[in-house]
């Protein structure tokens, strides 16, 4: 396939399709938090999808008064305030219910508390059910014709076709165009890496 060829493939996919991506449970957390849990900084493991953001090489476990995660994973860089993104499925070890949320929007989320190598650290609020949704650059979304913050449905065109409600679009040009489903979303609709999805009206 000649480059001409090739960039037209590309901008027709760019404008059908957005890749699918499982996004597990885990972390952020203050620069002074990570202190209080590690001693230190977080440390860079492996970059992630999202420009700039990382897997660290910390973990912690995640506790609430009923129930425990071990080994959580903690994401980079340090953010304002810290927060704990999981699925319906944790939240059921856990104990607790937490409302869906996307992440940042912490108004009404559970208390928690992380237990790291050398403290522990309770936020009083930053326990939430991540909210589905797309990061999208703002070519892509002019390519799909959507804007920031606009909720559509997602079909997953995965070996369990499954159509996503409620999905909540986010562009800036920080971000690299994925659409994020927790684990439990992404195994109800047997996803696997490369799977793509197709966003409906």
């Amino acid at each position: 396939m000649d480059e001409q060829a090739e960039a037209i493939t590309n901008m027709l996919s760019r404008r059908l399709f957005v890749e699918l991506e499982a996004s597990g449970r885990h972390v952020h957390v203050t620069k002074e938090q990570a202190v209080a849990l590690f001693g230190h900084d977080l440390t860079p493991r492996r970059p992630l999808s999202q420009p700039g953001q990382y897997l660290a090489s910390e973990r912690v476990t995640v506790k609430t008064d009923k129930g425990e995660i071990a080994r959580v994973a903690v994401l980079g860089p340090a953010r304002k305030e810290g927060q704990v993104e999981i699925s319906y499925t944790d939240a059921v070890a856990l104990g607790v219910t937490p409302p869906v949320r996307l992440s940042g929007e912490l108004e009404g989320t559970l208390p928690v508390t992380l237990v790291g190598e050398k403290g522990s650290v309770t936020l009083p609020r930053g326990l939430m059910v991540a909210r589905r949704h797309i990061h999208m650059t703002p070519a892509d979304a002019a390519l799909q014709h959507v804007s920031d913050g606009e909720v559509v449905r997602l079909k997953a065109l995965t070996p369990r076709p499954v159509i996503f409600e409620d999905v909540v679009v986010r562009v800036s040009e920080q971000f690299a165009t994925y659409a994020h489903l927790d684990y439990d979303e992404a195994n109800a609709c047997g996803f696997h890496r490369g799977d793509l999805g197709m966003i409906l009206r």
